[in-house]
């Protein structure tokens, strides 16, 4: 005949299953975004701010912003295409305009982008503020949630989700802002495009 085990030997191997689960929902390690690096779209769109410099015309108007129909009237060339352009396709395009307009015989021209509008994030979920904002160069994601008035009184800063158009599909991922805080892992950049949803924590 089996002796019948004591009760508390009987609950010993629960408690340790409990444990090793416990120990190991709390014992991960913090994991960086699990995304492509994002790509810098330098192209121009509509609303966009751009300035233009023409060597030696110090007094002309140096910014200038692209009009709903992708055009930017500029001096001398007057109104030319500029969506879908980067600052030195700009650049070129108006040196090549002055020199077959023989306004100039060669000018050094330079185009940088000031403010960049038509490039936005989207910021969605448990923030004070969800929406769009305008992508700026360098933004983190905490950055953009600073921008959307921080988290609200529901979020969930350990469950933060980025998505991200990658090719022809999109790729999502979800990073700890805890984590990013406390430096355990970087703040990760973010491209225009970019959705970012904070999840709202359970009661």
């Amino acid at each position: 005949m089996i002796a019948a085990l004591p009760f508390s030997s009987r609950l010993a191997p629960l408690f340790a299953g409990l444990f090793l689960v416990t120990s190991a929902c709390s014992g991960g390690q913090a994991r960086p975004l699990a995304l492509p690096p994002p790509v810098d779209v330098a192209t121009l769109g509509p609303g966009d701010v751009f300035e233009l410099h023409i060597v030696g015309e110090d007094k002309l108007p140096i910014a200038f912003t692209v009009a709903p129909d992708g055009t930017a009237d500029l001096p001398y060339v007057h109104r030319i295409s500029v969506a879908g352009l980067e600052p030195q396709q700009i650049a070129e395009q108006v040196r090549i305009q002055l020199i077959r307009a023989e306004i100039l015989v060669d000018p050094g021209v330079s185009v940088s982008l000031k403010e960049a509008t038509s490039k936005r994030v989207e910021i969605l979920g448990e923030v004070q503020k969800p929406g769009s904002v305008p992508l700026q160069a360098g933004m983190t994601l905490l950055r953009a949630i600073s921008l959307s008035g921080g988290f609200s009184a529901m979020a969930n800063p350990s469950h933060v989700t980025i998505r991200r158009r990658v090719g022809a599909g999109t790729r999502a991922a979800t990073v700890s802002v805890d984590d990013i805080m406390q430096n355990r892992i970087p703040d990760p950049f973010l491209q225009a495009g970019d959705s970012v949803n904070v999840e709202a924590r359970f009661l």
